[in-house]
């Protein structure tokens, strides 16, 4: 059983027992958290889609630790005038583990693409009138020079 989740802004697709780097949440280390913006369910099988998010679908979750991500260098120049600058970001991050996937209220399922026409509907042709045709212009015609 899988899930996407929006989360922090940023859509996952998770599972139980799934360690995530999420955007820093407000929550403290150790508590639990839930998440209600549960965009897709898959039940081995049985997907259920939300428009745009599964009423009563969550996502539970308990935060582990706040920490930063890795140093990421941005670094601009430009060419033959001297201009160089160096900087460094670190991400604040929140490291979580999904504890469960509650699926309770969903009952949308994603329609199967089917290219069937519908044949009860009356089938109405309207007949497009002749088009007039133009008359073609004379084209000037060369003369074969001989050398």
């Amino acid at each position: 059983m899988y899930a996407i989740v929006e989360i922090a802004g940023q859509q996952f697709k998770v599972s139980k027992d799934l360690k995530v780097y999420v955007h820093r949440l407000a929550n403290e280390e150790g508590s639990k958290v839930s998440f209600d913006k549960v965009l897709l369910l898959d039940d081995n099988g049985n997907v259920t889609l939300g428009a745009p998010a599964i009423e009563g679908a969550s996502v539970e979750a308990k935060v582990l630790q706040h920490l930063k991500g890795d140093k990421v260098i941005v670094f601009k120049k430009k060419r033959r005038k001297g201009y160089k600058k160096r900087n460094g970001h670190r991400q604040y991050l929140t490291q979580i583990v999904i504890e469960g996937i509650t699926a309770a209220g969903g009952t949308k399922k994603a329609a199967a693409k089917k290219a069937v026409v519908a044949e009860d509907a009356p089938a109405t042709e309207v007949e497009a009138a002749p088009k007039a045709k133009k008359a073609a212009a004379p084209k000037a015609k060369k003369e074969a020079t001989k050398e």
